[in-house]
């Protein structure tokens, strides 16, 4: 799937303020077919937009896409071959499950037109693919969430479509089931190989079953890649802060004379940066325990989280209001002022101005650790 400057405007409704709404602005994207991609962003950043221009609900201002070679900017929902799971669900209550899932191949015409034997066949084999087989009889108000949403997902997959469209598809669902159904959607995508388009709000969910994320903002497409890939070199300080549990650590900092500081504490060398200042973006697991560290935090309290504990700390550069570390079950036993030495693998600078990833080459030794008295 390709989609090629897609962009989406919405008429202000505020006469008093008569600028337009960009939804999606000049979206550009090349999808890999059979790949499971995750529209990731926060709430307005554009991402059910996006989905439902390629669903055909909505029509671009702009830009064309394509289902392999072939346009389909200017088709119709029906003629895309999309199968679409909404974030409420949307079955029909009246209608036991079995009904919901065969209604799509009831409305083929022509040539895809089925008997009901083909029909009742390709129903019971897609039931079973989503692992409701045995509830076919059961009308939705007699299911729990996660069934209603194999229901959902088994009606969008029984037409065999081209592109699989999930829109926030865990939302309604508790922690738990949230967690076994992601793995049933990645299981599934995986099974039927089909090119399937997951939005969500959660870092988390896209993180862990998509092969590519799509992180947005206003509209815009702020980074793409693999998940891991994304995470570990973030290409702006709004990519590091949006992914990662807990979030990224962020400090006001500078660089001179190739030593890193965060406030007055000088924490790695940084090879090949001109003086300037800087965010410096450190990862809660790129903190480590050291009595001579140079980065020197006061200690607020630590958070036992069974293998591992989160050491909640402040210090004078800190963006946050607090500076999470994770740390070994062993080292929790901490009071007063702690020190800590960072991962350089672990730490990203980011422009002062643009808040763009500023490249570095960042080390240990040197003259990091020859912290400045405080003012």
């Amino acid at each position: 799937m390709k989609i090629q400057n897609l962009t989406k405007i919405f008429p202000s409704r505020n006469k008093k303020n008569e600028a337009d709404v960009t939804a999606v602005d000049d979206f550009t994207i090349e999808l890999t077919d059979s790949e499971l991609v995750g529209l990731l962003g926060p709430s307005g950043c554009g991402k059910s937009t996006v989905l439902n221009l390629i669903c055909g609900l909505l029509t671009p201002d702009a830009g064309r896409i394509f289902f392999g070679g072939d346009d389909v900017t200017e088709l119709p929902p029906e003629d895309r071959g999309i199968g679409l799971v909404f974030q409420n669900y949307a079955l029909y209550p009246h209608l036991t499950a079995l009904q919901n899932i065969l209604f799509p191949l009831q409305n083929l015409k022509g040539a895809d037109k089925l008997s009901k034997e083909a029909m009742l066949a390709k129903a019971n084999e897609t039931a079973k693919l989503v692992q409701i087989d045995g509830l076919l009889d059961r009308k939705p108000g007699e299911l729990s969430g996660g069934q209603q949403q194999r229901v959902a997902i088994a009606r969008a997959l029984v037409k065999t479509p081209r592109v699989l469209l999930l829109d926030e598809p865990l939302s309604n669902l508790d922690a738990r089931l949230r967690l076994q159904m992601r793995e049933e959607i990645r299981r599934i995508q995986q099974r039927t190989r089909i090119t399937t388009v997951f939005v969500t709000h959660d870092q988390e969910e896209a993180m862990s079953i998509c092969d590519t994320i799509v992180v947005m903002r206003d509209g815009s497409i702020e980074q793409a890649g693999k998940p891991q890939d994304v995470y570990d070199s973030p290409a702006n300080l709004f990519v590091a802060q949006f992914l990662g549990t807990p979030p990224i650590n962020v400090f006001l900092g500078r660089v001179s004379g190739g030593v890193l500081y965060a406030g007055d504490d000088a924490i790695l060398t940084a090879g090949g940066v001109p003086d300037q200042d800087v965010y410096i973006g450190i990862r809660p697991e790129g903190f480590a325990l050291d009595g001579n560290g140079p980065l020197r935090c006061e200690l607020d309290r630590v958070e036992v989280m069974g293998r591992d504990v989160s050491i909640v700390s402040t210090h004078g550069a800190s963006v946050n209001a607090s500076v999470r570390s994770i740390v070994s079950a062993e080292s929790a036993a901490v009071f007063g002022e702690i020190r800590f030495a960072v991962r350089p693998d672990k730490v990203y600078l980011f422009d002062r101005e643009t808040e763009k990833r500023v490249p570095a080459e960042l080390s240990a030794g040197g003259r990091a650790g020859q912290n400045v008295r405080r003012m």
